[in-house]
Formats: C-alpha cells, sequence, structure tokens
C-alpha cells in the first residue's frame, strides 16, 4: 500500500502512499504500524502536532537532547522543504543533510528518527504541516541548530529572500556547539 524510498543518509526515510482516487476525490492510507514497522518505524506515537505557515517560514532545525523524538511528518495544504540533519557522532553521516519536497500534490511523508534536528521551508502560503512524534515535547530538552550552518551547508530553495524566523530559531547554535547524540 506505500513505497519506502531510503534517503542519501541513513535513517530518514521517504513514504509515498498509494493513493486512490476517482470523481469524488482521493484516499490514502497515512499511518500502518504494521507495514511500518518492517522499516523501523515505531508502531506507538504520543503526539500528533499541527502548524501553519506563510510562504517563506523556516522552523528549526529542533530536536531534543536528551529525549529524542523521532518524527512522521507530512503536509496537507501547501508544500515545504523539509530537511534532517544527523547529529550522531558515530555515524558516517554524521552533519549531513537530506531534504525532500513534501506537498498536499505528491502527499509524500518524511520519517524523520531520533537523533536528528529536523526543520522545514514553507513554499506556499497556508501551508498545514502534521506531525507524529514517538516522545512527548520537552521544553527544556529542545535544541535549535542553526537553519544557516556553513559547516552543514542546507541549500534551502530561497530564490534570495531570506526566511521568515522565529527568535528562536533565529539564534540556533552551530553543530560545533549543539548538544548531539552519541
Amino acid at each position: 500500500m506505500m513505497q519506502v524510498i531510503p534517503c542519501d543518509i541513513e535513517g530518514p526515510l521517504i513514504i509515498e502512499p498509494d493513493v486512490f482516487g476517482d470523481e469524488r476525490g482521493f484516499f490514502f492510507e497515512s499511518w500502518n504500524a504494521d507495514r511500518l514497522a518492517e522499516y523501523g518505524l515505531p508502531s506507538h506515537f504520543v503526539q500528533d502536532n499541527h502548524s501553519r505557515s506563510q510562504k517563506g517560514v523556516l522552523r528549526g532545525l529542533h530536536f531534543q537532547n536528551p529525549g529524542p523524538q523521532g518524527k512522521l511528518v507530512r503536509v496537507v495544504s501547501g508544500a515545504v522543504f523539509d530537511v534532517a540533519v544527523d547529529l550522531r557522532r558515530s555515524s558516517p553521516t554524521f552533519g549531513k543533510w537530506t531534504g525532500t519536497k513534501l506537498s498536499a500534490e505528491n502527499k509524500r511523508m518524511l520519517w524523520v528518527p531520533q537523533g536528528f534536528a529536523h526543520g522545514f521551508l514553507t513554499l506556499q502560503d497556508d501551508t498545514d504541516f502534521l506531525y507524529k512524534c514517538d516522545a512527548p515535547y520537552a521544553p527544556e530538552h529542545e535544541h535549535t541548530l542553526a537553519w544557516d550552518d556553513p559547516d552543514i551547508g542546507i541549500d534551502w530553495p530561497l530564490d534570495g529572500v531570506g526566511p521568515i524566523l522565529s527568535a528562536k530559531d533565529g539564534e540556533g547554535q552551530s553543530l560545533a556547539s549543539v548538544a548531539t547524540f552519541p
């Protein structure tokens, strides 16, 4: 019922559901615990979140340490460029990033496992972004990795315009100074 595609770094997965449509609309399965457990996704999520953003908003790059969260993310209205950065020091892809476009049109999802920072740039106005978390939000353990850290070099599709950032996201730390994972 869905394609699971490894990203160019180990851990994150792109999930493409089979979409069944006709003149009435469409149907697809957005979550199947048994099927996705085959790819290492947890069978239990503790929190669902929903954000809405205008075009040009960049949220992230967020992570929790301790108490890391795995996130299954998707867009139900609009589009984003979604990014995961490997923060596992023992990983051969430590400090590397992967990014993909998620949209209401392509219905793709991205699994961002524990040990990664996550963020997204909205590509359209009124973008609704949903995500399931496998651990509760713990603000006292939240960290922000700098979205523009040159040591990571994320190629954000900004079209020559700076992103709209929250104060917290504008003060993100460099990879060299954040609390990474073993």
